[in-house]
């Protein structure tokens, strides 16, 4: 009795506790794009934060889905992330892009569709970024298989002065650009 209790009181609390918080217009927008609450509510409690962004790109809609992982004092390039090793380009399950029509990246045809994002990254020279056909990897690099390859583009990364903690993948000039520590990864799109 006392058991049930103590479960029906856990309930009540976790109920008030949700109903009472308010939800910025951002978290709205992230809760609409998931399948379902559940799926929300873990995205929120990850150690790497799920997130979702889209834009048009030349007119065609275009989105990306990545967990943002935090560099907290790591050393990231060849030690976290090693070198000429494929990298899943985030944390947790693969990252992946959707995209609306056909585009070009980096001046070579990608068909519309759903594609895993990897990338290897290189000391000294450009890193291979690459689109590959199985998009749903729950554990990233650990399932890639290069037989899936769609395209593989060589792209030069940029090293910036200032260091930037979470990893972010932003939808801009020129189409899409992962930063994370350092790094600058400019990737053409159109």
């Amino acid at each position: 009795m006392k058991t049930q209790y103590l479960i029906w009181v856990s309930a009540f609390a976790s109920f008030l506790f949700s109903s009472c918080d308010p939800k910025s217009s951002e978290s709205i927008e992230k809760s609409e794009v998931s399948d379902s609450v559940e799926e929300t509510s873990e995205a929120e409690n990850r150690p790497s934060p799920l997130e979702v962004k889209d834009a048009m790109i030349s007119g065609k809609a275009f989105k990306v889905h990545y967990g943002s992982p935090s560099v907290k004092g790591r050393t990231i390039w060849g030690d976290l992330v090693p070198y000429n090793i494929v990298w899943r380009t985030g944390a947790n399950e693969a990252t992946y892009v959707e995209l609306s029509e056909e585009m070009l990246v980096e001046g070579e045809k990608l068909a519309a569709g759903k594609y895993s994002l990897f990338t290897i990254p290189k000391e000294n020279t450009d890193w291979t970024v690459i689109f590959n056909s199985e998009w749903d990897l729950e554990h990233g690099h650990f399932q890639y298989d290069e037989k899936n390859d769609v395209l593989r583009v060589e792209v030069s990364p940029q090293w910036e002065s200032s260091s930037q903690d979470r990893l972010s993948i932003d939808l801009e000039n020129p189409g899409m650009v992962i930063r994370w520590e350092k790094l600058k990864l400019p990737i053409s799109i159109k």
